[in-house]
């Protein structure tokens, strides 16, 4: 079975490059050059149909993740049903499931059949939510018992993965050697770790990564090489344990292509905003121009309950530095699983800093709408604005107009633009 990576080293212009380069700045051959090149993947699992294929990479739109699923202490699939339809209508990308409570495999048959995007996940979080279940100590895993759990979902449809590979026995060695305040806040990293510790043995996804790109290969599912080591507080950022981590994962990345597998970075959370810059230059140079996703940046740490706001500043500076997928942020990080609300506010936050990195990235066409938004406001065309906004429901509910028409309660008679009209 041939990957989309496979088809593209071929000159082949699959059926999905022309879907995915609808309402993008490149065409179908530009995109099959950038997927060869390995700048751009196109996660689409050969078990798993969808409408709306996007690609993620240089060039093209800044792309937007939302996270979904349950925990162990909320697991309603009424709720799952709700946050997938508020992601939707706020228009993302892609969702990934990182249910850890209730039945994961309904979960993740339900997302896989309704999302009309691409869906991903980390299969550990499957594998040790069972053995937590079972009450079995996580470091009892073994490595078939991964594999076999990662093929398993594979074989479900997901389109790309979180694996976190590059926490190995050199990494953790140099983490240990860094007064971080926050060692470990990556879930998979820390269960990795912990196994690690345990055991004094290498991460399997490490040690097996040749039989974990056989897999990858088989289904075509993109791999996101997790950042188990990403700084948790803007004070651990940029140190040792990260930056030899990104190492890792860049020559893993070489190693994926060779195998014909797609594959992209993860990137770090919190980081200070005259960092953020400097860490996106980092992930292209040590890794070679492979797309990075990045969660946030968040660039403070005091702003729970606005993390959606905080994202969305991070992100815009990160995305127009060359990030290529944002996963979103909601209000409800650091405090708790989000509701449906949350995440439609955070898609729309991490939309409005894709947006602008698309415009700082000067992508063709990225600052039309803006345009015509601009000329809908100094012709107090009001339907026109709501068309053009991102969000134009919100827009509808909140405008209010005088009621001849010609400006909004703001300024009323006072209107700057109606005044100054010649």
């Amino acid at each position: 079975m041939a990957t989309q990576l496979d088809h593209a080293r071929a000159g082949t212009i699959t059926e999905e490059m022309k879907q995915a380069v609808a309402d993008e700045p490149v065409t179908a051959e530009e995109l099959r050059d950038l997927i060869a090149a390995g700048h751009a993947v196109l996660p689409r699992n050969v078990n798993h149909s969808f409408p709306i294929v996007r690609a993620i990479g240089r060039g093209l739109k800044t792309k937007v993740n939302a996270n979904l699923g349950t925990s162990g202490e909320c697991h309603s699939h009424d709720l799952e049903s709700k946050k997938l339809e508020a992601a939707i209508k706020a228009k993302t990308d892609s969702i990934m499931d990182l249910s850890t409570g209730g039945d994961l495999s309904s979960l993740r048959g339900f997302f896989l059949e309704k999302s009309p995007v691409m869906v991903g996940s980390v299969p550990i979080y499957g594998l040790a939510t069972e053995m937590v279940c079972n009450q079995q100590p996580l470091d009892r895993m073994d490595a078939d018992q991964l594999l076999r759990s990662i093929e398993r979902q594979c074989a479900e449809g997901l389109d790309y993965i979180t694996v976190h590979c590059g926490v190995t026995l050199a990494s953790v060695g140099k983490l240990e050697k860094f007064e971080r305040i926050m060692p470990c806040v990556s879930r998979g990293g820390s269960i990795h770790m912990h196994w690690m510790r345990k055991n004094g043995k290498e991460n399997p996804l490490y040690e097996y990564y040749d039989d974990l790109l056989e897999i990858a290969h088989k289904y075509d599912v993109t791999l996101s090489l997790g950042d188990g080591f990403r700084p948790g507080t803007i004070l651990d950022a940029t140190d040792g344990a990260q930056i030899e981590e990104l190492m890792i994962l860049g020559e893993l990345a070489k190693r994926a292509w060779n195998r014909g597998v797609q594959v992209m970075i993860e990137g770090p959370g919190h980081v200070p905003l005259q960092q953020i810059q400097a860490n996106m230059m980092l992930q292209k140079r040590l890794c070679n121009g492979a797309p990075f996703y990045i969660l946030g940046p968040l660039p403070t740490d005091i702003a729970a309950g606005y993390d959606h706001i905080t994202s969305a500043i991070g992100g815009a500076i990160a995305g127009a530095a060359g990030a290529d997928f944002i996963c979103y942020v909601t209000p409800a990080e650091h405090l708790g699983l989000p509701n449906a609300d949350d995440v439609y506010q955070g898609v729309m936050a991490a939309r409005i800093a894709a947006h602008v990195a698309d415009i700082a990235k000067g992508l063709p066409g990225a600052m039309e709408a803006d345009r015509r938004i601009s000329i809908a406001r100094q012709k107090l065309d009001w339907d026109g604005v709501i068309k053009e906004s991102l969000d134009p429901d919100l827009v509808r509910e909140r405008l209010q107009i005088t009621e001849d028409r010609e400006a909004c309660t703001m300024c009323g008679k006072l209107c700057a633009v109606k005044i100054s009209r010649l």
